[in-house]
């Protein structure tokens, strides 16, 4: 029976990089709920009109892990309408949600996660909390590395706030020029910020994307955090360790 000491030792790093949705807090469902709701309403109502010839079937939970999970929300929205042969103009990031363009529905999509966060709030995963309370009692440097420009309202409403020496997140990202996962720029500037460098890091990641971004930067180890991708998704993508939750990352935890 494997422990989290067995899986992994901590003391052989020097920070740990956490994506936060789906990893931290279960605000990926939220996520998936808002980017659903968009999609489908614009599939049904806009699209027939803009792009008749397109598939216009429904989205569904694939098209999330396939197109949009770990990534910058437009770069989002961009690649699912090309996988269903739609072209919308890019349009600006301050259109409204009504425009139809690409900024446009992520901000429609934006404003649905955000009505959703501020009605039902949020909580962390338990186990999420509990290695969190174990690197900190290592003394650990910890980093938020979220696409969504949401992050720090995010760590607002789970009281975690306090436990990361830096997030950075898509609104960082953009006023950096860092290009969003899976490239591994946004891991490699907190590894950074935290004093360490990439193989001394541990990136934490449920999506694909992210995963990618980990094995391309050269971090020390990317644990992925199975929410649904796939065990097997996940290694492919460059998980060195795979896990359905990060309490079996706590050493006297068994998996």
């Amino acid at each position: 029976m494997q422990t989290g000491a067995d899986l992994v030792d901590w003391t052989a790093y020097r920070a740990a990089l956490f994506d936060l949705d789906g990893v931290v807090t279960p605000t990926a469902e939220v996520h998936m709920r808002a980017w659903a709701e968009m999609f489908n309403a614009f599939l049904t109502h806009d699209a027939p009109v803009l792009a008749p010839t397109a598939d216009l079937t429904p989205y569904t939970d694939a098209d999330y892990f396939a197109h949009v999970d770990g990534k910058p929300r437009y770069d989002g929205v961009r690649d699912f309408l090309a996988s269903r042969g739609i072209v919308l103009p890019e349009g600006s990031s301050d259109d409204p949600a009504e425009e139809t363009t690409v900024r446009g529905l992520g901000n429609r999509k934006n404003e649905a996660f955000n009505a959703v966060l501020e009605r039902d709030g949020v909580t962390a995963f338990p186990g999420s909390v509990l290695l969190l309370d174990h690197l900190r009692s290592l003394g650990m440097p910890l980093a938020v590395v979220s696409s969504s420009a949401n992050a720090p309202a995010v760590l607002r409403a789970a009281g975690l706030a306090d436990r990361f020496a830096t997030v950075v997140d898509g609104r960082v990202a953009g006023e950096l020029g860092l290009p969003g996962k899976p490239a591994p720029d946004t891991f490699t500037h907190a590894a950074q910020a935290l004093g360490a460098s990439a193989p001394e890091s541990v990136v934490l990641e449920d999506a694909v994307s992210g995963v990618r971004a980990g094995a391309a930067g050269g971090f020390g180890l990317v644990i992925g955090v199975d929410r649904g991708a796939g065990v097997e998704v996940l290694r492919e993508a460059g998980a060195g360790v795979v896990v359905a939750d990060l309490a079996e990352l706590v050493p006297g935890r068994s998996s």
